[in-house]
C-alpha cells in the first residue's frame, strides 16, 4: 500500500500560544507533521479526527478538502488559532 503525503490544499496558518511559533500546513505531510510533533494535545476527539482524515487523504479514501477542515477543527478545540487562507 502506498501513501500519498503531497497532497495540496488551501493552506492554514497556526499560530501557537508560544510567542512567534507559527507554522504553515499546506499538505498532507505537513498537517500529519504538525499533528503529532507540535500539537498542544493529543487526546482530543477533532484531534483524532484530523489525525485520520490524514491517513484517509493518504491512502486515497478522502480528499484535501476534508482534511482542511479536520485541521480547523482540531486547531479550535486545541486553543490554536487558526488563520484559514483560500486561494
Amino acid at each position: 500500500m502506498g501513501f500519498d503525503t503531497s497532497t495540496e490544499f488551501d493552506q492554514v496558518i497556526l499560530i501557537f500560544k508560544d510567542p512567534g511559533r507559527r507554522l504553515i500546513v499546506r499538505t498532507v505531510h505537513e498537517a500529519a507533521t504538525a499533528l503529532i510533533k507540535d500539537w498542544p494535545s493529543d487526546d482530543g476527539e477533532e484531534f483524532l479526527s484530523a489525525v485520520k482524515a490524514c491517513l484517509d487523504v493518504m491512502t486515497g479514501k478522502a480528499n484535501s478538502v476534508e482534511l482542511r477542515s479536520a485541521i480547523l477543527r482540531a486547531a479550535n478545540e486545541a486553543g490554536v488559532a487558526a488563520v484559514s487562507v483560500i486561494h
